[in-house]
């Protein structure tokens, strides 16, 4: 069998296998030269790498990728000038973090991309991630995101290999 890829159409359109979603990508869209902060979501193929979740909102998510609980001091460094640049670290931290702790539940589940990690380039953009969207779909900071239940269906097929790919316009 085929490793799935979620399929990412900048028109706000997601596919897995037969499965048609609803998502939201960045404020800029889908962007082939992505730089920290500028809201775009790149373009290309990133793989899942891992799925956490809020275990005080939801059971673990079912899915054959890593899974493990968040934490209240989960962050993810996006400050191009630090060491620990678009990876996971614990807060406090002293350079610019994104907390992944969040009170608005876009990251009771949330799926690390493989994007810019694999080597780190400062400042070609951090935490992209696969997570849920809100309620309305409004663009992401350069995520995609899908609604809670689309996204765990997604996951409950997800497994090693399992990849997002992002097409341009």
């Amino acid at each position: 069998m085929a490793v799935p890829e979620l399929l990412v159409f900048p028109t706000g359109e997601a596919r897995w296998r037969e499965y048609r979603f609803r998502c939201a990508i960045g404020r800029a869209g889908a962007v082939a030269q992505k730089r920290e902060g500028d809201g775009g979501t790149p373009i290309g193929l990133m793989s899942m790498r891992a799925a956490w979740f809020r275990a005080d909102r939801l059971a673990a998510p079912a899915t054959r990728l890593t899974c493990g609980p968040l934490a209240p001091d989960d962050g993810w460094c996006d400050d191009p000038a630090d060491r620990n640049y678009n990876r996971h670290v614990r807060l406090p931290y002293p350079a610019s973090c994104e907390r992944l702790w969040r009170a608005d539940g876009l990251y009771d589940v949330v799926v690390p991309l493989g994007y810019n990690d694999d080597p780190v380039v400062p400042g070609r953009g951090s935490a992209i991630f696969l997570h849920a969207a809100r309620p309305d779909f409004a663009p992401t900071a350069g995520c995609v995101a899908l609604a809670l239940a689309d996204l765990l269906a997604v996951l409950r097929e997800a497994g090693p290999g399992a990849a997002v790919r992002v097409l341009a316009d």
